[in-house]
């Protein structure tokens, strides 16, 4: 509709400009020549001129005369018009007129509007067909389509070639209004590759399903199907029936062995995965043949990371029970350096990792021998919000109840002055702090000191 709007308003100004330029030719040039050529009598002039206004009246009102059109005078001219459309940047016309006796002025003035009107209408119709031709978009059969990875989709017109100027501007507007279809893959971020995953990653699958995503996962080597197939796991893996399912169809060793990967992404995907696994009793009886590694990575990668934090709910999901603890009692130095090390989400998860450890009386000598920073009492300041000083006061608390009562009092003499047993115990320093929490704003926090200080 555009380009047929745009010829009609040039058409209109060729109208427009030819009656100007008749008007001209008749106040002027025409008035000369019409004393050289007419000499007829008075009569004669005025039925010329009447015919002359009729006919221009019947131009502007309508179309007006096409070619070869007759204008009834003495002169009796007659004009023949050519027009010849050509392919190029432009429409030509050109116009030959033949005027068959000396004096056919009006006649060569109602050709040349015959031949501005027959260029108006050729502009117009080849306008309207391009616009048709640039409308009309298809897809290239066989390519793939701009919602699949590493598709597009390539353009092509429907219908002939439109040449010159016209045909390169219909060209790029074609290009800059590419059609694009709504991708249908999963909405999960890419982080690399190019791989459609047959499910979104928080499907709920079933057993068969369960069965492909493990396949999947054992046969692939792409870090970004692995870290999906992974999720997908993980996700499932939260619900219970899910947790039997992924064991029965042998899924732990596969996950298990992307905890050995360099990618911390997968690892910390793995740990996730193997974190809601381990839920299930059974689980956490296949997943302790990798406990040992597990730890040993958490205290030596990078400090506040996402694998770490994926690495510390995992032991502290391990350890709820007391069947797997005295697996990581080696580790007790490295957690109480990253206790004090690490930022506020680290050093509440390693706190609960550490209460699993205070709730188990038989874990207690090996806990208060290991040798803690002196700034750890840091963590008893009020400055510090509830979670942390609940936390801390669980522990002091769990501890202190475990000494008495396995007798370890009088064996104070087994532990060095940097052990955790001088700090809570003989120092003195942690009892002044506990007792400074006891005007604590948070009324949480001060039950939680009376109840500890009843207890020394």
């Amino acid at each position: 509709m555009g380009r047929t709007r745009e010829a009609g308003c040039v058409a209109a100004g060729v109208v427009i400009g030819a009656g100007a330029c008749y008007c001209v030719y008749r106040l002027t040039w025409g008035r000369d020549e019409s004393g050289k050529i007419w000499n007829d009598d008075n009569d004669d002039e005025e039925e010329e001129s009447s015919d002359i206004a009729e006919t221009g009246k019947g131009a502007k009102a309508n179309a007006g005369a096409g070619p070869g059109a007759r204008v009834q005078g003495d002169s009796k001219a007659k004009a023949e018009v050519g027009v010849e459309l050509k392919s190029g940047p432009d429409v030509k016309a050109e116009a030959h007129l033949k005027a068959q006796s000396g004096g056919g002025l009006e006649a060569k003035a109602k050709a040349l509007f015959s031949i501005l009107k027959e260029q108006a209408s050729a502009r117009a119709g080849r306008g309207a067909r391009l616009s048709t031709i640039s409308g009309t978009r298809m897809l290239a059969p066989g390519l793939p389509c701009p919602g699949i990875r590493g598709g597009g989709c390539h353009p092509v017109r429907n219908g002939a070639r439109a040449g010159g100027r016209a045909s390169s501007k219909s060209k790029g507007r074609t290009r800059g209004k590419s059609t694009r279809t709504p991708t249908t893959t999963t909405s999960w971020s890419v982080r690399r590759g190019k791989f459609n995953f047959p499910y979104k990653i928080d499907d709920v699958l079933g057993t068969n399903d369960l069965q492909k995503v493990l396949n999947i996962l054992e046969r692939s080597n792409d870090p970004f199907t692995q870290e999906v197939a992974l999720v997908t796991l993980g996700n499932n893996a939260a619900y219970s029936f899910n947790q039997n399912a992924i064991r029965e169809l042998g899924g732990l060793p596969i996950i298990a062995k992307l905890i050995k990967t360099k990618d911390p992404i997968i690892r910390e995907k793995a740990y996730n995965a193997l974190n809601n696994l381990s839920v299930n009793a059974e689980n956490q009886g296949k997943i302790k043949t990798y406990i040992i590694q597990v730890c040993d990575d958490t205290m030596i990668c990078r400090l506040d990371s996402a694998v770490q934090m994926a690495g510390l709910r995992l032991l502290t999901n391990m350890t709820v029970t007391n069947h797997y603890q005295h697996l990581l009692s080696y580790s007790f130095p490295d957690l109480f350096a990253l206790l004090f090390l690490g930022n506020y989400f680290t050093k509440v998860q390693i706190m609960k990792l550490i209460i699993n450890f205070t709730e188990n009386p038989a874990m207690t000598r090996e806990l208060v021998s290991c040798k803690v920073p002196s700034e750890l009492i840091s963590l008893f300041n009020k400055e510090w919000d509830r979670e942390i000083l609940l936390n801390i006061l669980t522990l002091f608390e769990n501890i202190n109840d475990n000494i008495k009562n396995e007798g370890l009092a009088s064996s104070r003499k087994e532990f060095s002055r940097s052990s955790l047993f001088f700090l809570f115990k003989e120092s003195g320093v942690c009892v002044k702090k506990i007792k400074a929490l006891a005007n604590h704003s948070d009324l949480v926090v001060k039950v939680k000191v009376l109840k500890v200080l009843t207890k020394l």
